[in-house]
């Protein structure tokens, strides 16, 4: 009974002792929030459904996209605080900012802007670094509580 115990205690030193040789691993950055707001020419349901129908097939599945979404403005949101000068909404996260930039530069990505651009009045990026959060902190207290 003692052998294997000792034999498990030195495999384990052996592993946390390779462990520490190893050279720190280097953090790829913050996730990046990418949302894209667009305002259409034609701004008819059936426009803004295309262009949604274009970034579903060139981009939700670029590599280092973590959460994808696209869809037209949701108009019966008419607060005060709600801009409402857009009709098709781009959200994407990227694992980290090298996800982002290669997504860039993706032909996948060229080609859906060569596509669509000339449907467009304006357009609106807004990138930002994003915290690790999932749920929010009442979801997660709601789970604990369970």
């Amino acid at each position: 009974m003692f052998r294997p115990l000792v034999v498990v205690l030195a495999v384990a030193l052996a592993v946390a002792a390779a462990g520490a040789q190893l050279p720190p691993e280097k953090k790829a950055g913050p996730a990046i929030g990418h949302m894209v707001y667009f305002k259409l020419k034609d701004s008819s349901p059936a426009a803004r459904q295309k262009l949604v129908a274009a970034c579903d097939k060139y981009l939700a599945a670029h590599d280092g996209v973590v959460f994808y979404s696209a869809g037209p403005i949701a108009a019966e949101f008419k607060r005060d605080v709600n801009v409402t000068d857009w009709d098709v909404a781009l959200h994407l996260v990227f694992a980290d900012k090298a996800a982002h930039d290669r997504y860039q530069d993706h032909p996948e990505h060229l080609k859906f802007i060569a596509e669509n651009k000339d449907t467009w009045a304006a357009v609106r990026v807004f990138d930002s670094e994003l915290k690790a959060v999932k749920g929010g902190k009442k979801a997660a207290a709601k789970k604990e509580a369970k």
